[in-house]
């Protein structure tokens, strides 16, 4: 990315540049004339073909076009002296390229032998061949990175649980998501680990002996045996199982602040905790449904239920003109528009939108299509557009972290998909992702049968069926109000 331009400054550089026109320092003069710095980095990072067929950096100008070196007659030094390629230079006649390589062969070498080892050679190699090199020597360069590395290099062995005896870092797991993307490390459940480690540090929070010993259980026999049984930890189930874990454990906290044990629990204690905090403090009944299940917690106890339908969500109208400035407004960039057309016109939560990948989309000269649920959608224009920005233009594919990656949107994390949490706060320039998903649901399950929607969209006809009686109860509603001002005498 270019760096952003100062003000520029006629009093001091009164000859504009031969380029852009502006007033500021000129830096070298060409056979097109002064040129400004600016303009001058411009020249040494534009790549092409010349009108001669020469491939590489055209830094001049012939007839308005780029063109090569000898073409336009601009002296410049772009010849790498280790790799003769034609690059912007780095530093000492070198590119950039050329001093990645050297940075990353000196910080997994081993110091005794002053090379790397076998296992860690393929990190070296994708290290090496990112295709934005200065970005690549920029994060390499940076003291914990570097450091990090250096220890790697010299550890025993490069496993999954070596990687977990060290210190908790971002580092350390971007750098064993590149491990595992360039196959030094097997593939793992990572939110399954996360979970597993986050437990063992929630387990200290619980005060009373005897309480951390059934958290303990709780986690293990219920939340850990359902991961264990599932293809893959979802984020929301990671995320619910975290809550659920932290609540019961305020829970628990609470009680023993009040001399109580589980096994006295009484109903008025949890019509006070529900009293006397956030409306959060429901979701302590997944616990309490365990306790009594497991014998743990006396029987016929209950949390006040949450009240469906209560959840904001966007009336129609809102949602035409979310619709309006996803299609029409500079506020969202492409891959955040593709997100907002599933939520808004489809109804299609965050995190399934977060995780979906080329082969759930088709995109032709013709149609574009998505599978959400068990058919494919297509999506005419103008919904279309973005997601052929995005066929064309991925992101984040010059770097190591993304080699051979089938997201859609991919995530800064190597072989991830990007958060649904990021996504969501990016989509709040224009509307609340829950409250758009639920009024669309609730305005379609208006227009077409239950069955055809939760096909259609991927969800259960269960869900669709709660969406469908909510809307029939606020039609209903509207239908009595107007029969009953209709009935209303009239003055005059």
């Amino acid at each position: 990315m270019p760096r952003p331009r100062k003000a520029e400054d006629p009093t001091r550089w009164p000859v504009p540049c031969s380029r852009c026109g502006q007033h500021h320092q000129t830096v070298a003069n060409w056979s097109d004339g002064g040129v400004c710095g600016y303009c001058y980095q411009q020249a040494k990072r534009t790549r092409g073909t010349c009108a001669c067929g020469h491939e590489g950096i055209l830094p001049g100008l012939v007839d308005g076009a780029p063109a090569c070196r000898h073409c336009s007659g601009v002296r410049l030094n772009v010849d790498c002296t280790s790799c003769g390629a034609e690059e912007e230079l780095h530093s000492g006649g070198r590119c950039w390229s050329c001093t990645l390589a050297d940075t990353v062969d000196g910080l997994l070498a081993r110091p005794t032998r002053g090379t790397v080892s076998p296992e860690l050679v393929p990190l070296a190699t994708a290290l090496k061949s990112m295709k934005r090199a200065n970005s690549g020597l920029t994060w390499i360069r940076q003291e914990h990175v570097s450091a990090f590395l250096r220890r790697l290099a010299v550890a025993p062995s490069v496993s999954h649980e070596a990687f977990d005896g060290l210190p908790n870092s971002r580092t350390r797991e971007y750098v064993r998501g590149l491990l595992v993307e360039h196959g030094v490390l097997p593939r793992r459940d990572e939110l399954r680990a996360r979970y597993d480690d986050w437990a063992k540090e929630a387990l200290e929070r619980v005060g009373d002996p005897e309480n951390r010993e059934l958290v303990r259980r709780y986690i293990r026999w219920h939340h850990q045996r359902r991961m264990n049984h599932a293809d893959g930890v979802g984020h929301g189930t990671f995320l619910r199982s975290k809550q659920s874990v932290t609540v019961a454990i305020d829970f628990l906290n609470w009680l023993t602040g009040r001399g109580t044990r589980l096994a006295e629990l009484q109903q008025a204690h949890l019509d006070a905790w529900q009293a006397e905090g956030p409306t959060t403090r429901e979701v302590a009944d997944r616990f309490l449904n365990w306790a009594i299940k497991t014998h743990t917690a006396p029987a016929g106890l209950r949390m006040a239920p949450h009240k469906r339908g209560t959840s904001p969500r966007l009336s129609a109208s809102q949602q035409e003109e979310a619709v309006q400035q996803v299609l029409h407004s500079d506020l969202l960039s492409p891959r955040d528009r593709a997100v907002a057309i599933l939520v808004i016109v489809f109804g299609q939560q965050i995190e399934r939108v977060a995780a979906l990948t080329w082969d759930d989309v088709a995109v032709t000269d013709e149609l574009v299509t998505v599978r959400l649920g068990g058919i494919e959608i297509a999506l005419p224009a103008p919904l279309d557009a973005p997601w052929r920005e995005l066929a064309s233009a991925p992101g984040n594919g010059l770097t190591a972290a993304h080699p051979n990656s089938n997201w859609i949107f991919r995530g800064l994390s190597p072989g991830r998909h990007i958060s649904s949490a990021h996504l969501r706060q990016r989509l709040r320039a224009v509307f609340s992702a829950r409250a758009a998903r639920l009024g669309t649901l609730h305005e379609l399950t208006r227009l077409a049968p239950v069955a055809i929607i939760a096909e259609t969209l991927g969800y259960s006809p269960a869900t669709i069926e709660r969406h469908a009686t909510d809307s029939a109860a606020a039609y209903s509603q509207y239908v009595a109000t107007r029969r009953g001002k209709r009935a209303t005498p009239q003055n005059g």
